[in-house]
């Protein structure tokens, strides 16, 4: 019986790419079987692994099946630079729920062979049919007539373009999934003729290299890549490789889900694709997720469950199946004050509403009706909107919460802003806005992007997104109409909308040669509202749940590891007034063969100046980066204030932190330098209080300057005066005098006994012991991750248990070994003057000396030590 919709297609036509008779071969001796248990009484997975050959390329591939009888069959496409693996908990799942499922390694991934082809239509849209055409021969999967098996394809990014392209050059496919994927990739990779540099590049590298694609995009990425300006062969080639180039011939049910934090494939593909396939009479339906290619979540639970529904309905013709509406998009409800979590909430409507939809008007205006600004040579530095490529990245998930964490270079960019907004404003789809440019260049390469500004001034860019426009015959002046990135984004009352045209960003290549750009408003910013969307209320389906977000102080550290956070411990009253207390501290690396840190318990107080000491690998950086937030402990706790430290603590807007090796722009004045870090992080400007930091620092005159002129020393201090900035209770500096000659290492002390002189607390880790002698009132002392000594400066290098044994010639290390095991002696370390003993209770210098002089040891002198590095040897047993 013959399940699909009517009027979906019309009369089937013979559009395989590859004969029939070029069947699919499946290699001797390359099958195994193996069956995957269940926990409930729900049949086991049967699993076959097989490679396959397939006009000449190798195909690794996994079978999926469960129960008896005939069944629809999925076919489930991997990610770009993934394999089969990815996507075998969802081939499990599938199967149990009465599917069989064949996932496959594309060409050049896994341990399929072949070139990368970007789902070439002739190389791995082939192999789709000629994965079907084995399907079809399987005594599990369900038939609709010889040689033509119910089935249904599903992927996500890559494997959802194959999806698309499948179900456009197969017509046996019957329903889709395709998901964060693309519709045009020229469109993706070349918007409006600019060159999406780095998602471009992170193409290729992940794909191994231009060696591992084929020859003709292996010389595209080549040439595109060296001119920064993609041509018309280039855009050619890859809209040949597109789904758009099938558009008319994909008439499937289709489920698009597509990700809201995505600077690859934005929401404008799948707003593209769904015109398309409703326009052949398809049913269609669209799903926007929060996460995406940059980082989020991808909601995966609940998407796969949508995924097993649409396939139901279907393919297994099961009307009950609840597809869900025909529009859904994930928003952030609101954040936790108790845990900085933020709560996710569908909202949805019975139809797709486009990205225009219910629009209304802004009036903007700017400081000049007419702005100038730079593209600078080089094009360097670039404006930063999103982070490319770093996997659970999400600067656009923290725009969803507020917090501000985008670039814009002085003198590279034109602004104009609206007046407050009353009553709230949704933002849903796809902002335009017309304005005329010119250029002293021919060409202008803007990106436009659209701000959401309180009334305090900081400064929000939805989902991180932002429009490369290219203006050609810019020289003359040109109206030119912007069609911003499509968003869902609420923008308070109060607020206002701010457009900003820059010059420069960083994922996008921009012209090389200096240029200015002139631009003024043409008309108003126009906003979709799409006024149908409504967001659920409580309770809400069960595919919909909390997502623990990280809080902005170390959010982009946590987003690079994908890790969730949990509520912390409520704050301790008593450790109120106390900046720091550490207890039973535990830190071990994954696949490391011993703690990095263990056990370790100090506690430091108001006023003080704490140098961490110990010999490379004590465990320092690892405790000052779990103190500041950006690892977990694997035990004990860390509490500033009261307060748990977890990644993303509220507490930690009170701690400041200097890393060595500080940048700053070198064109910028010191001061700048200053105010563009801290509108980067999206705090009030009168939180700053740069002048208090500033005078701290002592920079002086030096601020107006340009960083460029600046020596080490003023750089280091004005890098401790970033770290300064809204003058935190708590101020972590790790090695803040490397480089520093010893004027400057002078300066630099006075800075840190200057700013724990009010009252706040300072804790500085340093190789210069002399200098952490001066400089610092108390110490802490590590050696392979414990704690070793801890207490006043005074009180450790004034211990009367060690002796400086000076001697008339060095002693050598077997007889240092031999005095280190006396009884009575703790340690000994040879010193450039002799040697460094400590006593334990049972020791005397005078039975020290008698041991010395029985050793032969040429014994010239004998008192007690008065230096740190002393102490330090001692304490550590010259390990350092």
């Amino acid at each position: 019986m013959d399940l699909r919709l009517p009027g979906l297609r019309g009369p089937r036509r013979p559009r395989r790419i590859v004969s029939a008779v070029a069947a699919v071969v499946v290699l001797a001796g390359a099958g195994t079987w193996t069956a995957v248990a269940s926990d409930d009484d729900t049949p086991a997975v049967r699993h076959t692994d097989r490679v396959m050959a397939v006009d000449g390329v190798k195909l690794d591939t996994s079978y999926f099946t469960a129960g008896t009888g005939r069944r629809p069959a999925v076919l489930l496409g991997h990610g770009f630079g993934g394999s089969k693996d990815d996507v075998r908990q969802q081939a499990e799942t599938l199967a149990r729920d009465g599917y069989a499922v064949l996932t496959w390694s594309a060409r050049g991934f896994g341990k399929s062979t072949g070139k990368i082809g970007l789902n070439d239509p002739k190389g791995e849209v082939a192999d789709v049919s000629r994965l079907i055409d084995w399907l079809a021969k399987q005594p599990q999967v369900q038939l609709d007539k010889a040689g033509d098996p119910r089935v249904g394809v599903a992927g996500a990014s890559y494997g959802g373009a194959i999806s698309l392209l499948a179900a456009g050059y197969d017509d046996r496919v019957d329903a889709i999934a395709p998901a964060i994927t693309y519709w045009n990739l020229a469109d993706a990779l070349f918007p409006d003729g600019v060159f999406k540099k780095l998602w471009a590049g992170i193409f290729v590298n992940t794909g191994g290299g231009t060696a591992r694609f084929e020859p003709a995009l292996a010389a595209m990425y080549d040439r595109v890549a060296e001119s920064g300006t993609p041509d018309s062969a280039a855009r050619a080639l890859l809209e040949q490789r597109s789904p758009s180039a099938v558009a008319d011939r994909i008439k499937v049910p289709t489920l698009l889900i597509q990700g809201q934090t995505d600077s690859l494939f934005t929401l404008a593909q799948s707003d593209a694709a769904e015109k398309a396939i409703r326009a052949n009479g398809a049913p269609v339906d669209v799903d926007w997720i929060a996460g995406g290619h940059d980082g989020g979540d991808m909601e995966g639970d609940r998407v796969q469950t949508r995924v097993r529904a649409w396939f139901d309905r279907y393919l297994k013709d099961d009307k009950a199946a609840d597809t869900g509406p025909a529009f859904r998009v994930t928003r952030t409800g609101g954040v936790d004050s108790t845990d900085g979590a933020a709560q996710l909430r569908g909202a949805s409507a019975d139809s797709y509403p486009g990205l225009e939809n219910g629009e209304r008007s802004f009036p903007l205006t700017g400081r000049r009706e007419e702005q100038s600004f730079a593209n600078p040579p080089g094009a360097s530095p670039p404006a930063v909107s999103a982070l490319p490529g770093l996997g659970g990245g999400g600067l656009s998930q923290l725009s969803s919460l507020g917090v501000g964490v985008s670039l814009d270079f002085p003198g590279q960019y034109a602004a104009f802003a609206s007046a407050p907004v009353t009553g709230g404003l949704r933002v849903t789809g796809s902002p335009t806005v017309t304005v005329h440019v010119k250029s002293t260049s021919d060409t202008a390469v803007l990106f436009a992007k659209v701000y959401d500004v309180s009334a305090s001034g900081s400064q929000v860019l939805p989902s991180q997104l932002v429009t490369p426009v290219r203006v050609e015959g810019a020289k003359a002046g040109k109206d030119v109409t912007i069609t911003l990135p499509a968003i869902d984004h609420k923008v308070e009352e109060g607020h206002r909308l701010r457009l900003v045209l820059a010059s420069t960003d960083l994922g996008y290549a921009s012209p090389m040669t200096p240029a200015t750009y002139t631009v003024s408003m043409k008309g108003d910013l126009k906003v979709p509202t799409a006024p149908a969307v409504t967001t659920a209320a409580a309770p809400l389906p069960s595919w919909v749940w909390w997502l623990p977000l990280a809080g902005a102080a170390i959010a982009l550290a946590l987003l690079l590891t994908a890790r969730r956070r949990t509520a912390g411990p409520a704050p301790d009253p008593a450790l109120a007034e106390v900046p720091l207390q550490i207890t039973d501290l535990s830190k071990k690396y994954a696949n490391g063969d011993r703690y990095s840190v263990r056990d370790l318990s100090f506690r430091v107080e108001k006023g003080q100046v704490l140098g961490l000491l110990g010999p490379n690998g004590a465990g320092k950086t690892t405790t000052l980066r779990m103190l500041m937030g950006l690892i977990s402990p694997d035990g004990g706790e860390i509490r500033v204030f009261g307060h748990a430290i977890r990644p993303g603590a509220p507490v930690l807007s009170r701690v400041g932190s200097f890393v060595e090796g500080a940048g700053f722009l070198p064109h910028l004045s010191g001061r700048e330098n200053l105010e563009l870090y801290w509108r980067a992080t999206g705090r009030p400007a009168g939180d700053a209080h740069l002048a208090e930091a500033l005078e701290i620092a002592g920079l002086g005159d030096a601020l107006a300057r340009a960083v460029r002129t600046y020596s080490q020393g003023m750089r280091q201090r004005l890098a401790i005066a970033q770290a300064m900035l809204g003058l935190p209770d708590l101020l972590i500096l790790d090695e803040p005098t490397n480089g520093l000659d010893p004027p400057q290492i002078r300066e630099m002390r006075e800075v840190m006994i200057r700013y724990a002189a009010a009252g706040r607390t300072v804790i500085v880790s340093s190789h210069l012991l002399s200098e952490v002698e001066q400089s610092c009132t108390h110490l802490v002392v590590m050696d392979r991750g414990r704690l070793v000594q801890a207490g006043p400066v005074a009180e450790i290098v004034g211990s009367g248990d060690t002796l400086l044994v000076g001697t008339a010639t060095p002693v050598e290390e077997p007889v240092v070994e031999k005095i280190a095991a006396l009884p009575g002696v703790a340690s000994a370390a040879p010193t450039a003057e002799g040697l460094l003993v400590r006593l334990d209770a049972d020791g005397s210098a005078q039975r020290l000396v008698a041991e010395l002089v029985r050793l032969d040891v040429p014994v010239q002198a004998v008192g007690p030590h008065r230096r740190l590095e002393d102490a330090f040897l001692t304490l550590i047993g010259g390990s350092a």
